[in-house]
């Protein structure tokens, strides 16, 4: 038996034919949807990037217990339980944040990696003074501009080259059994670069391929549809080449031994609710309700599932595929197998996913409605982060961090390992980029926000409805315990009761 997860980064669900776009050509994801099980209620864990693959790797929710960090001494991963049951595991990834700091030790639990050098900001080209910068909206980058110098055809741009490399993988090892390979393709995340643009249009103003963190105000009306056009390209583009996997899969009939997986680790913004990009608006869908495609051996036309599912479900589904018990695991996982649900059993496996970013904002959806509860306090206290591991995206937390080092303990603080962590006060602690600031950037974010997604699937009307609130919050507090939060998560958002 074998399986391939396909996890393309910032994979907006809106922009793709299985989910009801009619515009943006996926002719290989709609390959892959019609022989899979389409998830409509599938949603992330734990955001942004590192966050989310730690999620997916643990099978265990995040972002309750700390930020973007490494993996921790104490985790069980996905690899690792392979490894013991005799399944070899190998990543293809042009995502760099595994080998910068903060995820630096994530690509070190499979078995063998690959990694494609040059996006966004990946320290690949050295850069010694800064080239001709064009004159921009958004964001430009003097790293990405020596980067993209070395890339002449689509073919030597890193995500086109990251699934021909896993094709490559998979012709060389067709033969073999009992392997995990996942594919982690950056695009479509930004920049949205790409030789030629796969959407023409007549925009001639300046050049916006890179949305900051803010709102739209940041550029032109005509500037941003130029830039939802050139999303859409790298979605195509990264559907071109995921169809030379599929092809290789035709080639040698692996739909008969092989579970495939296409996901992403969180959407993004284009526009929508007046914001760019992610991570500093509410936890909109438009983020974090994402696609999930799963096609098990053997399956002919595709099903829907309409349950509650989410990114910490895929390592029991890997290990139930594989005839792995969860009990190999050490501590208990808090996803669960999908297998079951694909063929037909009605048990959901939640009654809500809750979702979000360390120190912000916890959000629940029941399936019919989502609920964002914000801190109670304008200062967010009482939160800690918690880890074994001293880093987290771009830096140490080291004294040019932590100002006050008395104010961190270190002790057996977690109640599913006797593993020793330090405990951190987010009053000392920040991450690098400002857009993952506890602090409130919009007014907004500090607010709590009822939605009805039957009559609103948009999320642009807030409700006020005080019972059904004081009924989400019930459902929160009981998924927080379900995922083991500690106890002050439940403090700084009024769910003391």
């Amino acid at each position: 038996m074998k399986t391939i997860v396909f996890l393309m980064d910032s994979l907006n669900r809106r922009y793709l034919h299985a989910y009801g776009n009619e515009w943006v050509r996926t002719p290989n994801m709609d390959r892959l949807a019609a022989r899979s099980c389409v998830f409509d209620n599938h949603f992330v864990g734990s955001a942004p990037c590192m966050p989310a693959r730690h999620d997916l790797l643990t099978g265990r929710l995040d972002f309750l217990e700390r930020n973007w960090a490494p993996v921790q001494p104490f985790d069980c991963t996905l690899p690792a339980v392979l490894r013991k049951n005799g399944v070899f595991s190998h990543m293809v990834t042009d995502h760099y944040h595994y080998f910068h700091l903060g995820g630096e030790n994530y690509h070190a639990v499979f078995d063998s990696w690959d990694f494609i050098r040059g996006q966004e900001t990946d320290a690949w080209a050295s850069d010694l003074g800064a080239p001709v910068e064009r004159e921009h909206y958004g964001q430009f980058s003097s790293q990405y501009a020596r980067n993209r110098q070395r890339f002449q055809s689509e073919a030597d741009f890193p995500s086109p080259k990251t699934l021909r490399h896993a094709a490559d993988w998979v012709e060389a090892h067709h033969g073999d059994d009992n392997w995990f390979l996942l594919v982690d393709s950056f695009d479509p995340h930004e920049p949205f670069d790409q030789p030629e643009m796969e959407y023409p249009d007549a925009y001639s103003d300046k050049l916006f391929f890179w949305p900051a963190y803010t709102g739209t105000e940041q550029a032109t009306a005509e500037a941003l549809e130029h830039a939802r056009r050139r999303y859409a390209g790298l979605v195509t583009m990264s559907d071109r080449w995921l169809g030379k996997v599929l092809d290789v899969l035709d080639r040698y009939s692996l739909w008969e031994d092989t579970m495939v997986i296409l996901t992403t680790d969180h959407g993004y913004l284009l526009g929508e609710h007046g914001f760019m990009a992610k991570n500093y608006m509410p936890c909109y869908n438009e983020v974090y309700q994402i696609p999930l495609m799963v096609s098990l051996p053997g399956m002919q036309g595709q099903s829907r599932c309409g349950m509650l599912t989410q990114n910490i479900d895929l390592m029991p589904t890997i290990l139930d595929f594989f005839g792995i018990s969860e009990h190999e695991c050490w501590y208990p996982l808090h996803g669960g197998s999908l297998l079951p649900r694909i063929r037909g059993e009605r048990e959901p496996i939640r009654e809500s996913a809750i979702y979000g970013m360390f120190g912000r904002q916890v959000n629940i959806c029941d399936g019919r409605y989502t609920y964002f509860r914000a801190p109670i306090r304008a200062d967010n206290q009482p939160l800690n982060l918690y880890t074994a591991m001293p880093s987290t995206i771009g830096h140490y937390w080291d004294v040019d961090h932590l100002t006050d080092m008395s104010q961190i303990e270190t002790g057996q603080f977690l109640c599913y390992t006797d593993y020793p962590v330090m405990r951190i006060p987010n009053t000392v602690a920040r991450l690098a980029d400002d857009t993952h600031n506890f602090a409130r950037r919009y007014e907004v974010a500090g607010e709590n926000l009822l939605f009805d997604l039957e009559t609103d699937p948009g999320q642009e009307h807030p409700l006020d409805d005080p019972a059904l609130e004081r009924e989400m919050c019930r459902k929160l507090a009981a998924a927080m315990r379900r995922h083991d939060s500690p106890v002050e998560q439940f403090i700084r958002l009024g769910l003391e009761g």
